[in-house]
């Protein structure tokens, strides 16, 4: 029995696809390279700066209420424990403690090549949009600053 045209498919392994293009062609598209340059430098730097200052006011606000979460439990951990309201067996936390480092030692090296991947893509858009990579940076900066 013979297929038609319109039966046949073609199969599209995104693994490899994945592989071959950046990710920022993923995201934004094939011809998405710098971008940027159409625009003025002044308008690059500005771009760059207040996207930068965004993230630098997040990253600011979602640490700060990181290092209270932890911080504080940790306080109340320690205030209960003297209390007599908790019993913590320190040794046994401190043998999860070094099987945790174990475990991600191993998870690291076998993310090593992935990072690297992602590390090289990285600085090849930062090489290729400079303007707006400086610009970012002082942005996250000041938003970490205000």
């Amino acid at each position: 029995e013979r297929e038609s045209d319109d039966d046949s498919y073609e199969v599209l392994d995104l693994t490899e696809y994945a592989r071959r293009h950046h990710w920022w062609n993923r995201v934004f598209g094939r011809n998405s390279g710098p971008v940027v340059e159409k625009y003025s430098v002044a308008t690059q730097i500005v771009m760059g700066g207040v996207t930068g200052w965004c993230a630098g006011f997040l990253f600011q606000k979602v640490g700060k209420l990181a290092a209270t979460a932890v911080g504080g439990g940790f306080l109340l951990l320690q205030i209960a424990s003297h209390s007599g309201y908790v019993q913590v067996d320190w040794k046994r936390v401190e043998k999860d403690v070094n099987k945790a480092k174990k475990q991600l030692k191993k998870r690291a090296n076998k993310a090593a090549p992935e990072i690297n991947t992602l590390i090289e893509e990285s600085t090849e858009f930062i090489k290729q949009n400079i303007v707006v990579s400086s610009g970012f940076v002082g942005g996250f900066l000041l938003g970490l600053a205000s």
